[in-house]
């Protein structure tokens, strides 16, 4: 049974109150002296306590996806292993599952329900390989689009988070095909991933001196991929980028430094300056232009703004990124432009983001097109 398993949070629902009923029952014979009585509390109020603790810990995580299966709660990858070929003329995503859009009308058929594809991006230049999931709208195998492109939106978790969040916690898939079926927008692909490509370092999505190229890959390798293997074009108006949190941040530094690429970025909760801590390591190595480069208020004032659009959200209560995100509209200037979203109140939670999502979609096709 997995780790988002119902029957495994039920389980460990019962073994917590099967554990409480036989303290209660117990304690009156465990209530005399003695080293043995001791331990019997002792060892029945912890059980008790680890049971009552896993299932709290199991709802949250069924809830917030935090974790997406045993190996990844235990810091092990179960997505090694899969060989991308890279002889010439072939292709670097390697599609390794299919999986219909659940809960929509004719779901099982692509041309009504589109389809969701596990795939594993192969960065030609990073020489990073992550895995993802790529959301083909319902009209990319309709007979009426066969020689259509369409633009894309490369989606991002937190984290450490999981591409799943994306898919369930987050449902993109499914609210960009109600937002364009209730025509508010244009029928787009999503490429869905953690922005943890090298896993398990946060790399805030720079190019690390000597470590891994996440900011390379995330510019260059993964837009250039999914081009040569799905209908989408080249050019920046082809392409944004989306994400919570971590996520917000990597989507609005790539957009900002890659105006070549991304004509929009939109950063849910996103932070402005990259996280130095423990999970990240080393990012920079003494390179302070680098260090002031992936800070986004400094990058406003000092570097020339391209052509992009941005997208950053806050809440006026319950979100600690209010001052920083009012800070960075103030600082983008003309050519680049800005949106914003202020909820009344808000946290950093799943809730917040899909009062966000649907909004922030339909922006981003507003600022793409297919051609």
């Amino acid at each position: 049974m997995g780790l988002t398993s119902n029957k495994v949070l039920a389980l460990a629902a019962l073994l917590a109150v099967a554990l409480f009923a036989v303290t209660v029952w117990l304690w009156p014979r465990l209530a005399r002296g003695g080293w043995r009585p001791v331990l019997g509390r002792i060892g029945l109020l912890l059980a008790t306590q680890v049971a009552l603790f896993a299932s709290v810990g199991l709802a949250a995580n069924n809830y917030f996806l935090f974790y997406g299966s045993w190996a990844d709660l235990f810091g092990q990858e179960q997505e090694l292993g899969v060989v991308v070929d890279h002889s010439a003329g072939s292709k670097d995503i390697k599609v390794v599952g299919k999986q219909k859009l659940e809960g929509v009308p004719g779901g099982g058929r692509p041309a009504a329900g589109g389809q969701i594809q596990k795939v594993v991006i192969a960065g030609e230049t990073s020489k990073i390989d992550s895995p993802a999931y790529v959301y083909l709208p319902p009209e990319y195998f309709q007979p009426a689009y066969a020689k259509k492109t369409f633009p894309a939106a490369v989606v991002l978790t937190g984290y450490p988070g999981t591409a799943e969040n994306l898919l369930k916690g987050l449902k993109y898939p499914r609210t960009a095909y109600e937002q364009a079926k209730a025509k508010k927008m244009q029928p787009m692909i999503l490429v869905m991933l953690r922005p943890t490509v090298a896993p398990p370092r946060d790399t805030e999505c720079v190019d690390v001196p000597g470590g891994p190229q996440t900011e390379t890959f995330f510019a260059k390798d993964l837009p250039k991929a999914v081009s040569e293997t799905y209908r989408v074009g080249t050019a920046p108006r082809n392409w944004g980028f989306i994400g919570n949190s971590t996520g917000g941040y990597c989507a609005l530094k790539i957009a900002m430094h890659h105006p070549e690429r991304y004509a929009a970025g939109a950063g849910l909760s996103a932070y402005y300056k990259a996280a130095e801590d423990m999970t990240t390591g080393d990012l920079f190595h003494g390179d302070q232009h680098q260090r002031n480069r992936a800070n986004l208020l400094w990058s406003l004032d000092n570097l020339p703004q391209g052509r992009s659009s941005f997208l950053v959200t806050t809440s006026a209560k319950g979100e600690g990124n209010l001052k920083g995100t009012q800070s960075f509209i103030k600082k983008v200037k003309s050519p680049a432009r800005v949106s914003s979203i202020t909820l009344d109140s808000g946290g950093h939670n799943f809730n917040t983001w899909n009062r966000e999502i649907p909004p922030a979609l339909v922006w981003m096709s507003g600022r793409l097109s297919a051609a």
